[in-house]
């Protein structure tokens, strides 16, 4: 998670959402060459679960200017602890989360306003060859959506279940 520090006048605030030196401390690789932006017009739109294969994997630093979603990461390395786990957060407009996503994780979100905005920050450029996905609603993840899933495209929709 990736939490603000406003500050704050009598204008507003200013918050810097992304700094390559502090991320550089941290160990996270945010080397960014393309920023995505994506506009969803019902509540209940699904968005998932992506990710870039190798040698292509992608970092992502995701943020929720307009509206509300709920945020899903799943860990997709095989030889890691926590291989096939996810966790979820809600980023909204008020709240000014934004989420850090390393390679080797799917990612994906649910809208839970209207007129929902998502900001994307990438470490590699899209490559639609190396363009995958895991299915949403997979029973093996058990993911946890908070509303039901009313728009999905056919691509998301017909992702195969979680085999790596």
């Amino acid at each position: 998670m990736i939490e603000l520090e406003p500050l704050e006048d009598e204008r507003g605030f200013f918050a810097r959402t992304f700094c390559q030196d502090e991320f550089k401390r941290h160990g996270l690789n945010l080397n960014i060459v393309q920023c995505n932006l994506s506009y969803n017009r019902r509540k209940s739109t699904l968005r998932g679960m992506h990710y870039q294969a190798a040698p292509y994997g992608e970092a992502k630093l995701v943020g929720c200017i307009r509206g509300a979603l709920y945020d899903v990461v799943i860990d997709i390395r095989p030889n890691s602890k926590s291989f096939k786990q996810w966790i979820s957060v809600e980023l909204t407009d008020e709240n000014r989360r934004w989420v850090y996503i390393p390679e080797g994780f799917a990612h994906g979100f649910l809208t839970l306003r209207d007129h929902t905005e998502v900001f994307y920050q990438m470490s590699e450029f899209y490559r639609p060859e190396f363009s995958c996905g895991i299915r949403w609603n997979d029973p093996a993840l058990n993911i946890h959506w908070p509303l039901e899933v009313l728009v999905v495209s056919d691509r998301d929709r017909n992702y195969p279940d979680f085999i790596l």
